[in-house]
């Protein structure tokens, strides 16, 4: 990873980097929620104060992209890399791969990660070629996360509940169901216990939130959560309590910081995975969005991402820079006061510099190999490449889109470009180009359908 040495030593001297003076980080990142689910970005349907005021405090990027689904995003933020460099396929990661939490731990942190991890096993015994993909991804002991708490940890079948009497393995102990809790609780105590007693060294917490993915189910502040037989009831009807309890544990966490007197030397992170699930309408600026999850539309990939540091991070800001998921890996390193070794190639920018009003080193446009095949209920899915920047996208069969603003707006231009589409076509055509012709996985080379054999 390189530097910019003068900026470093700014860098270097603002956050003062040097032994237990690093950093504390939280990371939270949603599960299926685009930037139209939160008010402060412009949602009409749902409140969102914790994050509007952590936003409000700090800064709120408008351009943040993931991947169009789940293990894509997670396989892509924790190693840095595009998705073509390391896929094997939905559901895993490949063992072999250095992560995040491997990073911090060499920095000198205490690791930690709650919610939901769908990197070592996902496709059901009976699914078809399911012998050939079980069980070959990355347990999270090999991660580098000393602690744990997660759901859907190994193996997809008997795994309980994610939310109502949920069941989890915490450090290699299953626990639940445990009746009358609630999912997202358990794993917000856990966090809190890990940083409280983690308080004499830095602390690196990733919260893999479950919220608000499907099932859509009550939450403890549901009318329904009252009765016992109703906690697992499913109905789109309970997405805006899920979007507000993700608020409202947010807040826990930010509250709970404070309490243990680590606020000031936190930096917490919100993004999220991917978009909204396509059952889902929501009311934004005025129109109503039906979510992307899974599509490369605006709808798919735009996501919040919010960055709060009392006293670091000068609040009310709101920026415009193009951040994907493979950033996180250096923005972290930088924030740790390490580089990333020479010998683990990533493609991700530190978006760091942003963070304390630098303009260093933005990305000019971001890159996306997507295809989540193979995979249980992955038949309805194809892969897309594509790169975009604020104004165009590309696809690398020739498609282009005006995504221009800070809206989802998604036109195809079906008429001769102007001169500036023209050019900026010829732009992220070249991105594409540079970034094909790197490493590409054994399993990329190969396009298959959802069952894993390969097409044509």
């Amino acid at each position: 990873m390189k530097f910019i040495p003068c900026y470093f030593l700014f860098l270097s001297l603002t956050l003062n980097l040097s032994g237990a003076e690093k950093p504390n980080i939280l990371f939270i990142m949603a599960d299926d929620l685009g930037i139209e689910g939160l008010s402060c970005y412009g949602s009409e349907s749902y409140g969102t104060p914790n994050l509007d005021r952590l936003a409000e405090e700090g800064i709120r990027f408008t351009h943040a992209y993931s991947q169009p689904l789940c293990t894509p995003t997670r396989v892509q933020i924790m190693t840095g890399k595009y998705n073509h460099r390391n896929w094997l396929y939905f559901g895993t990661l490949d063992p072999k791969e250095r992560t995040f939490g491997h990073l911090m731990q060499d920095a000198g942190y205490e690791t930690a990660i709650a919610g939901k991890w769908q990197l070592q096993s996902y496709d059901p015994p009976d699914y078809p070629n399911a012998d050939r993909r079980r069980g070959t991804g990355m347990k999270v002991e090999d991660a580098g996360f000393d602690e744990w708490s997660l759901y859907h940890a190994w193996n997809t079948e008997d795994k309980g509940s994610r939310y109502g009497n949920p069941s989890f393995d915490r450090n290699g102990k299953l626990n639940g169901p445990l009746d009358g809790k609630y999912g997202p609780d358990t794993s917000v105590e856990f966090l809190l216990d890990f940083m409280t007693r983690e308080r004499e060294v830095p602390f690196f917490a990733y919260y893999a939130m479950a919220l608000p993915h499907w099932p859509v189910n009550p939450t403890p502040d549901s009318e329904e959560w009252a009765d016992p037989a109703m906690r697992l009831d499913e109905s789109d009807h309970y997405f805006p309590d899920m979007v507000h309890y993700l608020d409202k544990i947010v807040g826990q966490l930010e509250e709970g910081l404070a309490a243990a007197g680590l606020k000031e030397n936190t930096l917490i992170v919100f993004y999220s995975d991917n978009g909204t699930d396509t059952k889902v309408t929501t009311q934004f600026r005025g129109e109503a969005i039906q979510g992307g999850k899974a599509s490369p539309l605006q709808t798919g990939i735009r996501v919040p991402l919010i960055a709060h540091w009392p006293g670091r991070i000068n609040p009310g800001q709101i920026k415009d820079d193009l951040i994907d998921a493979s950033d996180f890996l250096p923005t972290l390193a930088e924030l740790a006061g390490v580089e990333v070794p020479a010998d683990w190639p990533i493609d991700g920018i530190s978006f760091a510099p942003a963070l304390f009003g630098e303009n260093e080193g933005a990305r000019e446009a971001s890159f996306f190999w997507y295809d989540p095949r193979p995979g249980w209920d992955k038949e309805r899915f194809a892969r897309h490449i594509f790169a975009l920047d604020h104004h165009y996208k590309l696809f690398s069969d020739g498609r282009l889109y005006d995504i221009s603003g800070d809206g989802l707006k998604e036109n195809l231009l079906e008429d001769e470009p102007d001169a500036e589409a023209i050019a900026a076509a010829s732009k992220l055509q070249a991105v594409i180009d540079e970034k094909m012709s790197g490493p590409v996985s054994a399993a990329a080379k190969v396009e298959v359908d959802a069952f894993g054999d390969p097409l044509n």
